[in-house]
């Protein structure tokens, strides 16, 4: 992303190691003599078989906020190992540390996950928080050339990062082929393995006495809310903050009529997106107009819906208009749904009569079917738009310029379907984490134009978190005028990495500052 920023120069310095392989590597070793060592070197490097434990660095330099800021990139994988220390998996990782600051002890350390599940760390990776950016225009739409250049908004000035990859996504892969797969692939089995990951990371890289944050992103969020209790229980490690992109539900049940009234103010700001509400909201700003709806939501339409069948048939008329005022929707449609539209109706109605439907999750993005008639678009236009971009990208980022060599796949989804969800209480975990931690605190930030983790939805995991009050100064939500990935448009990139830097300081105490009640 994007044209908003002119190539800086970048001084790249290759300095490579590596530790010890798992499994052992096959053939062409024994090929050397015949080969040549250079090209055996190169065959192994090559093969289709993830390395265990293997590093690769370089040095480089990027200028944020008018300041150059010197650092090392380390691609790499680290082992999963059972009880017994047997290696099962490897996780690949991108970890970027700043050169020029001695005290590690006080430098915040990110730990950052994306979601899925079954997503690599891509997408925070180059278009976010990372010191590169992939090529976008300044709304996020895939540009040509593909690549990618500096990233003068990264949040490296204030913390290092690392960029992981849950297994069987981006590089990373399972080793042992009997491992059962239910060991890797569930809410609480993700959250086990990741945080003894985690703990073998910050030991390894002796970031023990740093500020620790995690930030995720979609269902990366349920993942770094279960995190921050397994941490503090299972690995004894405590954070500063948690930020929650575009989170999910953790597990805070929000059934029947509640989950039916929180879409309408989503359905308010896409509307207002693709300037189909009446001239007196349209003529408004944004911000203006979703308090507006919130509170309609609420007081309203919430009661309303409560009410059933039961709902007096001049009030669902009225609750239909208004309805329709807000979400840019015909009353006979609306009433044709008993006012509960589904997402997917609402993505392929909108703007049907224009023969266009809106992205899920980001609905500033069109698309268009093959027939303008049905409940639901053909495809996800705003996903489709994203793989044109992030897929050449990071492929030509990690193995051209990072020098990362494996002929593996850099899986953007990878296979780790069946997903166990059952027991999910990660929103629940994470309030117990914030109560018996006072240093923790949280950030929720979200797009206005996401259909898929709703915005208000948002809000209302935030206000049910900590349902005593009690922990509400620890809690803060960020909105921003885009959709899931917020910061594909340039001018949300710029906000909420800013939003992040001063959650960092905010959540990063005074020396010697004691975390008591």
């Amino acid at each position: 992303m994007k044209s908003r920023l002119a190539m800086l120069l970048l001084v790249l310095s290759a300095t490579v190691s590596a530790q010890d392989a798992e499994p052992a590597a096959p053939a062409p070793a024994a090929a050397a003599p015949a080969l040549g060592k250079e090209r055996a070197a190169d065959l192994l490097a090559h093969e289709r078989v993830l390395k265990a434990d293997t590093q690769v660095s370089k040095t480089a330099q990027v200028v944020i906020k008018g300041k150059n800021i010197p650092y090392k990139v380390t691609t790499g994988t680290q082992p999963v190992w059972d009880k017994d220390g047997k290696v099962i998996a490897s996780l690949f990782y991108t970890y970027y540390q700043r050169t020029d600051v001695a005290d590690k002890s006080r430098r915040p350390l990110v730990l950052s996950f994306n979601g899925g599940p079954g997503s690599a760390s891509v997408w925070m990776h180059i278009a976010y928080t990372g010191p590169k950016l992939l090529n976008l225009d300044a709304e996020g739409y895939p540009t040509q050339p593909y690549g990618v250049h500096d990233n003068a908004h990264s949040i490296l000035d204030v913390a290092d990062i690392v960029y992981i990859d849950p297994v069987n996504t981006g590089f990373s892969r399972v080793l042992d082929g009997k491992n059962d797969r239910a060991r890797f692939f569930g809410v609480n089995a993700d959250i086990a393995y990741l945080a003894e990951w985690v703990s073998a990371f910050v030991s390894r890289e002796g970031r023990w006495t740093s500020p620790k944050y995690l930030i995720g992103e979609s269902y990366g969020t349920s993942r770094v809310a279960g995190l921050a209790l397994e941490l503090q229980n299972a690995q004894w490690m405590y954070l500063n903050g948690v930020v929650l992109v575009s989170p999910t539900e953790l597990g805070l049940k929000r059934e029947g009529a509640v989950g039916e009234a929180l879409a309408l103010p989503y359905f308010a700001a896409t509307a207002w997106y693709q300037k189909v509400l009446p001239a007196d909201l349209q003529s408004r700003d944004l911000k203006d107009v979703l308090p507006e709806v919130e509170a309609f939501t609420v007081d309203e339409l919430l009661p309303a819906l409560a009410k059933g069948g039961f709902l007096d048939p001049q009030k669902k008329a009225q609750i239909a208009a208004k309805m329709a005022r807000y979400s840019g929707l015909s009353e006979t449609f609306l009433l044709q749904h008993n006012l509960v539209v589904p997402p997917e109706h609402f993505w392929k109605e909108l703007l049907r009569a224009q023969g266009k439907t809106v992205g899920r999750l980001d609905s500033r993005y069109l698309g268009i079917d093959k027939s303008d008639s049905g409940n639901a678009p053909d495809y996800n236009a705003e996903l489709s738009s994203w793989l044109h971009s992030f897929t050449p990208a990071i492929n030509q980022y990690l193995r051209n310029e990072l020098q990362f060599k494996t002929d593996l796949k850099y899986s953007l989804f990878g296979d780790v379907h069946p997903w166990d969800f059952k027991n999910e209480k990660t929103g629940d975990n994470l309030r117990l984490a914030m109560a018996a931690n006072p240093y923790l605190k949280v950030m929720i930030q979200s797009g206005y134009y996401d259909g898929a983790c709703t915005y208000f939805d948002a809000k209302y995991t935030m206000w049910q978190l900590d349902p005593s009050g009690k922990m509400k100064d620890r809690l803060r939500f960020e909105g921003y005028r885009s959709g899931h990935m917020m910061y594909l448009r340039s001018e949300d990139l710029a906000t909420s990495n800013e939003d992040l830097r001063d959650f960092i300081r905010k959540a990063t105490p005074a020396p010697n500052a004691p975390a008591r009640y």
